[in-house]
């Protein structure tokens, strides 16, 4: 088999990567000149560790993380867990996402890589995909798998229409510094008033990083450092707070990352007889559950598994979104849940219930078979 993968971010390298140690000629196609990220960490749930671990890189993955222990305050300083969950709804790893990217692209190999790639559209015929690129370059392969992200231009062809969306209101602003002299206690995660959410906490070769966001907010107008810093105040009645806002200060205005949140509403299909979707091109979440990145890599294995079991390409990406958007209808309904927590204590209950989940009961219909 012979598999083109548009976008070179963790979910496409991780599916060139599993699809690499099953036999298949694959090359990842990435429209940037490097392989790089956005964004500064990732949370990695035992659920994605797990694969990485069966593709061959879990170890180098656990090497670059940072273990977590989360827990929920509010803006006084008060920690909240939900009675009658464990550590296990509670941990991850946290990963610098330069570093993972660049741990995945090392194990693919140059040669399966191919950068200033950008994938523009295709077209499916009996015996496979013709794939164009935006320098005028076709190419062509047996699969076609949009890893391409919430922007993603295989998912315009495959299902037009379904454009990724504002999440209306929903601003995050993030950044990572050189560790200080904040208390390193693990992740800090504090529901604040006026819906705000925000925390800091180490993470790989001495950095520490941060994030602010607000739902239901006004259109930022000033500088990204001022804009975060007014929404900090709000997670900060009694000094509590004071560490997150040195790190925002201690921040360089052109290193803060700022975003207006966008999703990708659901989908009526994944897939065609020779083209699917994977990840953020097929589910972007709001990213305040921390879980987008594992679910994106957890759809490679299912894929790959359904891969595995059937000799028609065609059959493999019915029975792999067969899986996957059932899955997906039961995730939205838990994320909104986390969103719409009113304080630490709702928050923590509801998070603790979406991580059970997806830990559990999710893990295993990941597992199943059609």
């Amino acid at each position: 088999m012979r598999a083109i993968i548009a976008g070179g971010g963790i979910v496409g390298l991780t599916t060139g990567l599993a699809l690499k140690s099953m036999g298949a000629d694959v090359v990842v196609c990435e429209q940037a000149t490097e392989i790089r990220a956005a964004g500064a960490a990732i949370g990695l749930w035992e659920n994605a560790l797990d694969v990485f671990a069966e593709f061959g890189v879990g170890d180098a993955v656990r090497s670059i993380g940072a273990p977590i222990e989360t827990w929920f305050y509010d803006a006084s300083g008060n920690r909240f867990r939900a009675p009658g969950y464990g550590p296990a709804e509670h941990r991850f790893l946290l990963v610098p996402r330069p570093e993972l990217n660049r741990t995945l692209a090392d194990a693919i190999g140059a040669d399966n890589i191919a950068l200033d790639a950008r994938v523009i559209g295709f077209e499916e015929d009996a015996d496979g995909v013709t794939v164009r690129f935006g320098d005028g370059r076709t190419d062509r392969a047996d699969l076609l798998i949009g890893a391409d992200g919430v922007y993603s231009m295989v998912r315009e062809q495959l299902v037009p229409g379904y454009p990724a969306r504002d999440h209306v209101g929903h601003h995050v602003w993030r950044g990572i510094v050189e560790t200080g002299d904040e208390p390193a206690e693990g992740s800090v995660l504090t529901v604040g008033h006026h819906r705000t959410r925000g925390g800091y906490t180490p993470t790989y070769g001495g950095k520490t990083v941060w994030m602010v966001n607000q739902f239901d907010s006004a259109a930022p107008v000033d500088t990204h450092k001022r804009e975060a810093l007014r929404r900090a105040s709000f997670m900060n009645d009694n000094g509590w707070g004071d560490p997150l806002n040195r790190l925002i200060e201690r921040t360089p205005d052109s290193q803060i990352l700022h975003n207006q949140i966008m999703y990708v509403p659901e989908l009526p299909r994944w897939s065609g007889a020779r083209v699917t979707l994977i990840g953020d091109a097929a589910h972007g979440l709001s990213p305040h559950i921390s879980a987008g990145g594992t679910l994106g890599v957890e759809d490679v294995r299912v894929l790959i598994d359904r891969l595995r079991a059937h000799d028609r390409v065609a059959d493999a990406l019915k029975a792999y979104e067969g899986n996957r958007m059932p899955h997906y209808r039961h995730v939205h309904a838990l994320a909104h849940a986390v969103e719409q927590a009113r304080d630490a204590q709702e928050f923590a209950r509801e998070y603790a219930r979406f991580s059970r989940w997806m830990l559990t009961d999710g893990a295993r219909h990941a597992r199943q078979g059609e």
